[in-house]
């Protein structure tokens, strides 16, 4: 890295003098703008960067921050390791010190993550200098005054930062109005060592991390939990910036936090909602014995210098805020909201489409798409057979009626008839011959005219491989893709109520949540013919699939061993049609896809025989 090794460095100063300081504790006005970067758009990133920057210093900031990678966008995967982008993401960076110097915000210290390149091999890891980092700087009077990667790299679950970044090595601080800053990236909060204690000994007032941290239901828990130790552990006030949006299956809900070295709560931000926290601060002034060289962890201090001289005293008038957390449906529902909106915009795409069956799988994701894009922008297409009851007709009839999405109607059954006629098929492949034809004729309409396929399934269905391949699986997107149908029912019942309380009309007919679910593939047919009840069977899921429980654990928890050992066998052997189905917004732990990757060719079971 450019910015050198155990060294401090001081650049000029303004012009306000010392003695113009009244006494008392330092101050320093704060500015966190939790933003939704794109990845890819460098241009755009840094249009919003100069945008909110403008923002915070009309509000008299003094250190303005934005989250992890905020200048490229999180996360980049391969793109990390073409030269031309990593050479972009730098030049970028200056261009932008430079831009917010001649708009006037120079002497504003500015916190921007971004993609850099490492300056000098790794022997130890076998990597070459110019190796990618994940880094931040700090843009200055028009320069780039201090850099730094991140320091610990997660490679677990939707991670994998091993693969492409070498980790910093530094403990950057930044001095700024006579307070020192100790400055982190996302992970170095997440894990013991590091940065945290280096802020300590590095005797930091304020350390500030700067995060791209994926949403995850209950996640706004662990991560307050996670604020309130690191601060007592660097025994400092901490802020916890992060960013709001949607990137491909990952959607991040903002959240960010600002606590005393107590732990208590000074300001939090509202989740799913792009915006600005600026808040006045009492910090201790920097110690002049600061130690400098190695501090912890094998990190050695680089502490730039940009003001020396507290702020003259002035009324503390802006406090951050409070937002309350969502309840926990209203949580799920926000981020599949914020995930689909995202994917369809940041994509260049304008309007969706979506088959309605009348069931509880289509409806919701109708229901998110009219919120997510507008109803004008979704278009719902009723496909029925000869085995299609009239009420599920009704239903998406009424679904559409509500919602006031574009609905049509296209009977599928010439279509069967004349495959019937040619190939005479029986049993499941007469039913799946139903869901392939309904495919088709969505993707016919989506490439006529112009709209996106959203595919319906949810976690449960697409766990036990309760789908048709290039049927119900087609589409662009799946909304509800790592929803388990439990969860359906009760983001269902949560929109509805949510509608009623707001006096407006319930978006879901509530037949579509009370009647037993089916494909209607054949007279009669109800899931339970081929499934257990989706409260117990997405329990049993939640312990194979989100936890990596094996079978006999999962006996041992309380559940039938027969309904296990079928249950897991079916999850088994389905992997290779989840390989083949769409992204979807991530609300767990562990979604199909990147979060759980096993082999599609695999002779190992968790069950006998």
């Amino acid at each position: 890295m450019s910015s050198g090794r155990g060294r401090t460095r001081s650049f000029p100063r303004t012009s306000r003098r010392s003695d113009d300081y009244t006494g008392g504790v330092p101050q320093l006005r704060l500015a966190l703008n939790q933003i939704d970067s794109t990845v890819g758009d460098i241009a755009g990133n840094a249009e919003a960067i100069v945008h909110w920057t403008r923002h915070a210093a009309g509000q008299g900031a003094h250190l303005v921050a934005f989250p992890e990678m905020a200048l490229t966008g999180y996360p980049v995967e391969d793109l990390a390791l073409r030269s031309s982008f990593v050479e972009a993401s730098r030049a970028a960076l200056r261009g932008l010190a430079r831009r917010l110097a001649d708009e006037g915000f120079g002497e504003v210290p500015v916190v921007v993550g971004y993609l850099d390149r490492s300056e000098r091999a790794e022997p130890k890891l076998g990597l070459p200098a110019g190796s990618p980092e994940n880094a931040a700087a700090v843009l200055h009077r028009g320069e780039v005054v201090l850099r730094f990667a991140k320091h610990h790299l997660p490679n677990y679950g939707v991670f994998d930062e091993y693969r492409y970044f070498v980790r910093g090595d530094t403990m950057p601080v930044l001095r700024v109005h006579g307070i020192d800053v100790a400055l982190a990236i996302c992970e170095d909060l997440w894990q013991e060592g590091g940065r945290v204690p280096a802020a300590r000994h590095a005797r930091a007032g304020l350390l500030l991390s700067v995060n791209a941290s994926p949403y995850e239901r209950n996640k706004d828990d662990t991560r307050l939990e996670l604020v309130r130790k690191r601060a007592q552990e660097a025994g400092c006030v901490t802020a916890y910036l992060a960013s709001t949006g949607g990137q491909d299956e990952l959607v991040f809900d903002g959240d960010s936090i600002v606590v005393d070295a107590a732990g208590e709560v000074i300001a939090r931000a509202p989740q799913f909602v792009e915006g600005s926290v600026i808040l006045d601060l009492e910090l201790p002034a920097a110690d002049p014995e600061a130690p400098e060289g190695l501090v912890n962890d094998g990190l050695t201090v680089d502490r730039v210098v940009v003001s020396e001289e507290p702020l003259p005293a002035y009324e503390p008038e802006l406090t951050g805020g409070y937002a309350h957390r969502l309840e926990d449906e209203e949580e799920v529902y926000s981020a599949l909201v914020i995930g689909l909106r995202a994917y369809v915009a940041k994509n260049g795409f304008r309007s969706v489409l979506v088959g309605l069956s009348g069931g509880i799988d289509s409806a919701l994701v109708a229901a998110i798409a009219c919120d997510a894009l507008g109803a004008e922008n979704v278009y719902g297409v009723s496909m029925p057979s000869k085995y299609s009851s009239d009420h599920s007709r009704g239903d998406a009839a009424e679904l559409a009626r509500r919602t006031g999405l574009h609905y049509r109607t296209v009977s599928i059954e010439p279509m069967f008839d004349a495959y019937m006629g040619s190939l005479g098929l029986t049993g499941l492949a007469e039913e799946n011959l139903q869901s392939r034809l309904r495919g088709t004729t969505l993707m016919a309409l989506s490439n006529q005219e112009g709209h996106i396929v959203l595919a319906p399934g949810n976690k449960s269905e697409l766990a036990v491989g309760y789908s048709t391949l290039y049927g119900d699986s087609v589409g662009a997107f799946g909304p509800i893709k790592d929803v388990y149908k439990s969860t359906v029912f009760r983001l269902a019942r949560w929109r509805n109520r949510a509608a009623e309380e707001r006096g407006q009309t319930p978006p879901i007919p509530e037949s579509s949540i009370s009647k037993p679910p089916s494909a209607e593939l054949r007279p009669g047919q109800v899931d339970t013919d081929s499934l257990p009840d989706y409260d117990t069977l997405d329990a049993v899921l939640a312990l194979y699939v989100d936890q990596d429980r094996g079978r006999e654990e999962i006996v041992a928890a309380g559940y039938d061993e027969e309904l296990v050992t079928r249950t897991l066998r079916m999850v088994d052997t389905a992997e290779y049609k989840r390989r083949q189905y769409p992204p979807g917004t991530k609300i767990s732990a562990k979604g199909f896809g990147k979060d759980r990757r096993l082999p599609i060719t695999n002779r190992w079971r968790e069950t006998p025989g």
